[in-house]
């Protein structure tokens, strides 16, 4: 796989989030290492940061459910208005996680 067709595959795969749900950028990575030999969630954020904003960037956090710096609010307030459950400041990874 390409490196244009690993973004592809993610940006693909982020769009597939349903609405209420979230993944971790580690969760992407596993979810497209065995078909691409990558895994690494720092990559996925990379792709996201570059590459993300024509889809539901605000469904991917980190494992703690941290939302993307320097975007907190933004995608708190998108994933509130998607019914997304949240510990405080950051999402409930226990009940939003979604795996494909």
């Amino acid at each position: 796989m390409t490196p244009q067709e690993y973004v592809e595959e993610v940006l693909r795969l982020v769009e597939s989030i349903p609405e209420g749900k979230v993944m971790s950028y580690g969760a992407v990575a596993d979810a497209l290492a065995e078909r691409s030999g990558r895994n690494s969630a720092r990559q996925i954020g990379s792709i996201m940061a570059r590459h993300g904003g024509g889809v539901p960037w605000h469904r991917v956090v980190n494992s703690a459910g941290r939302t993307p710096p320097g975007h907190e609010q933004e995608a708190r307030q998108r994933l509130l208005s998607e019914g997304v459950p949240m510990k405080g400041e950051h999402v409930d990874m226990a009940r939003a996680s979604w795996l494909p």
